[in-house]
């Protein structure tokens, strides 16, 4: 270096110890939002209790095919269609892979719990987990908790539970608990297995608390009514009866496959609650601690809103809760059709109480959260966006085109949607499938095949989202551009129900098609 001229070598010297400690803190910063990206693995559906399905680092690009693993080990298929909904996989902050498996054709589930790097299996463990009556087949979805005990749904209502997930040893150590109390359970077992059923996904708060639904189908000796659990990080457990939740005494259930959601401060459990099969519903916010009901809102078609809208039992439609606690849950309209199949993602305040704009799909979906910073072409006055489904069903019943998309979309600003006529969020970004659909070309030229995602991983670090498509494919949706930049082919493609996708603490993606989960990366 030349110290000559009017800079004196003092000067030079301390600028270039900034220059150093600049350096030093931007790596000390990096590591922690690494450690930090690693405290936060992917521990439920959707990420996490607010189901933003932000990933916790940069994912991995789409090569190539790491490994694979079935989730399903006697997949039924319905006239070519998958009509299943797989449970979430989780990721440990250690990189364990936990996968919930089906065993069974009607039924039968197990846990597997895989080395992240490779695939291969560490533990298996069996369940005596049976679904509710149902038309789709439900979710079997299991949760993490911050301290890194694995909880699954069992028999009866029951939660199993393994405190060592990341052992290599083949026979864990796995304990049982009720909500109801594990005594009563003992002390009258058939009753509860015949009559008590999970049917969501198992929610974790930050200090280790549990929330779901079940339903009670006949008597119990301690009359258990259909509602939502909980079950604190001590094994003590407490219950509210769906019909309690809201002052409508036809209300009978917690909506099947609801994940329950958490506001950012974990004190408020929002979850949907509905009159059975297709019927209405409610969006209810309950006190996280007691479950004591504090605000429900009923759920209202869009278009027509003197009609309820649709909370329908073979969705797996879930709460997200936004940065700024706002609260998003897609339905289906009524009547039927009348918006194309494609439903609402209804919006309110965290209180309940005001009805914000909604978006224009809202069918078997969950809002992912993407920060506003991830979409450089965006200039408005949001800090963050939402990505959900946005296809349009081809079907001469139905009215779509089959021109399928996905959507970021404004929550606080608005626009005339060109379909229902209704007033919606604003499309920042809209990008559809790029394979046509054989099945509707010859009526419909641009109809494309399905995006078959339930919540899909959004990337910051790369500004990009992962999303499953039943082209078979899974795709790389690069928001700078706007562009499916990355795919890769998974399977030859079919009809299936909607799934997850998510990217490990390691920057793996995951992604599930035609029974199979599938992991990507370089």
């Amino acid at each position: 270096m030349d110290y000559s001229g009017t800079e004196s070598r003092t000067d030079v010297m301390t600028a270039i110890f900034k220059q150093v400690l600049v350096t030093i803190c931007g790596l000390l910063i990096a590591a922690g939002a690494q450690a930090q990206s690693i405290r936060l693995p992917w521990s439920g559906y959707a990420h996490d209790p607010q189901h933003d399905a932000i990933a916790p680092v940069a994912s991995q690009p789409l090569n190539r095919i790491l490994w694979h693993t079935p989730v399903d080990l006697n997949p039924q298929y319905s006239g070519g269609e998958l009509l299943i909904h797989y449970g979430s996989p989780l990721i440990t902050r250690s990189n364990t892979i936990i996968v919930p498996v089906k065993t069974g054709a009607m039924g039968g589930f197990e846990v597997d719990a895989l080395t992240g790097g490779t695939g291969a299996t560490n533990w298996v463990q069996s369940t005596d987990y049976v679904l509710p009556a149902h038309n789709w087949t439900p979710s079997f979805s299991p949760t993490l908790t911050p301290k890194n005990r694995l909880y699954f749904a069992g028999g009866g209502g029951t939660v199993y539970y393994c405190d060592t997930p990341d052992t290599t040893n083949p026979n864990p150590v796995i304990g049982q608990i009720a909500f109801y109390g594990l005594t009563n359970y003992i002390a009258n077992t058939n009753a509860y297995l015949a009559n008590v059923y999970i049917c969501t996904p198992i929610t974790s708060d930050r200090y280790g608390n549990i929330f779901f639904g079940f339903q009670a189908t006949g008597s119990t000796p301690v009359n258990l009514q259909s509602g939502i659990a909980r079950i604190d990080y001590n094994g003590t457990g407490t219950w509210v009866a769906a019909s309690n939740t809201v002052t409508n005494a036809t209300i009978s259930q917690v909506a099947m496959n609801c994940s329950p959601a958490l506001s950012n401060d974990h004190k408020t459990l929002y979850v949907a609650v509905n009159n059975g099969y297709s019927g209405y519903g409610y969006l209810v916010a309950l006190d996280s601690r007691t479950l004591a009901p504090l605000a429900s809102v009923r759920l209202k078609d869009v278009k027509n809103p003197a009609n309820d809208a649709n909370v329908d039992d073979d969705g797996t439609a879930s709460p997200t809760v936004g940065p700024d606690g706002d609260v998003y849950f897609g339905v289906l309209e009524t009547p039927w059709y009348s918006n194309h199949d494609r439903g609402w993602m209804l919006h309110f305040d965290s209180s309940l109480t005001q009805t914000k704009i909604p978006g224009a799909f809202g069918w078997d979906d969950t809002a992912s959260i993407v920060p506003a910073s991830m979409v450089p072409s965006y200039h408005g006055n949001s800090s963050y966006l939402l990505m959900t489904k946005y296809n349009n069903y081809a079907d001469p019943g139905i009215g779509g085109d089959g021109v399928n998309k996905i959507a970021i979309l404004d929550p606080q600003n608005s626009e005339t949607d060109p379909i229902s006529g209704a007033t919606t969020m604003n499309e920042v970004l809209t990008i559809a499938g790029p394979t046509p659909d054989p099945a509707f070309t010859n009526t419909y030229p641009n109809a494309v095949h399905e995006w078959c995602i339930n919540s899909a991983a959004v990337d910051p670090a790369t500004k990009s989202v992962l999303a499953n498509n039943e082209d078979g494919k899974l795709y790389r949706w690069d928001l700078t551009s706007n562009t499916l930049s990355e795919t890769n082919v998974l399977t030859s493609g079919l009809g299936e129900a909607y799934t997850p996708t998510l990217v490990g603490v390691d920057g793996v993606v995951y992604a599930i098609n035609n029974a199979t989960l599938f992991a990507l990366g370089r």
